[in-house]
């Protein structure tokens, strides 16, 4: 794609354009997929890509008047697990393991119009503030890549401060999102507890 849509647009306003005919989301997914194809050996942001998957969810996109109409977003790599993707937690004890269900978040995001590309970098298990695990090596931050994003959300604050894209998930329960955020410039909101199911009980 000649204009970079992803890098200038916020989701919502993505929505819009691809309801008023004026870009297709399939356009989009292509896009994210070319930008991490180029850029991810300077980031080491994305660990995961399901470029296939991704694309054909765009092509088989049913617009119901979700919040997003049909946006590519990146998952973290630790508590969102897409069913047959890797879901390693970062760790090399865990290197072969593929998810055997679909996170209920995952599931919600899908359901708001969203369309999972990849997985993001994240340290292992998310025991640390830096995004470093030995597994897949350090993500950079975007703006000095001698530096660090921060963690746990690592490699989702180094794709959104690269301006690879709008939107990308990340959880937090002691800094988190709001770590990564502030290292790499970007806006990081963490939800008030339980705003944000984990499961289909809560």
């Amino acid at each position: 794609m000649a204009d970079n849509y992803l890098a200038t647009h916020s989701a919502t306003e993505l929505s819009k354009l691809i309801r008023s005919n004026q870009i297709d989301r399939t356009d989009l997914v292509q896009e994210l997929v070319e930008t991490i194809n180029s850029k991810n050996s300077q980031l080491n942001a994305v660990t995961s890509l399901w470029s296939d998957r991704a694309l054909k969810m765009a092509q088989q996109f049913r617009d119901t008047g979700q919040p997003f109409a049909g946006i590519p977003i990146l998952l973290k790599g630790l508590g969102q697990s897409f069913k047959d993707e890797p879901d390693t937690g970062s760790s090399a004890l865990l290197k072969d393991h593929k998810a055997t269900f679909t996170h209920n978040f995952v599931k919600a995001l899908i359901n708001a119009g969203l369309i999972p590309v990849g997985e993001t970098n994240a340290p292992e298990f998310g025991f640390k503030n830096v995004t470093d695990a030995m597994l897949y090596g350090d993500a950079h931050n975007p703006w000095n890549t001698d530096f660090q994003p921060g963690g746990s959300s690592g490699g989702s604050a180094a794709a959104v401060g690269g301006a690879w894209l709008p939107i990308a998930g990340g959880n937090d329960g002691g800094g988190s999102i709001r770590i990564p955020s502030s290292f790499s410039g970007t806006i990081g909101l963490k939800p008030t507890r339980g705003r944000v199911p984990a499961g289909p009980i809560e």
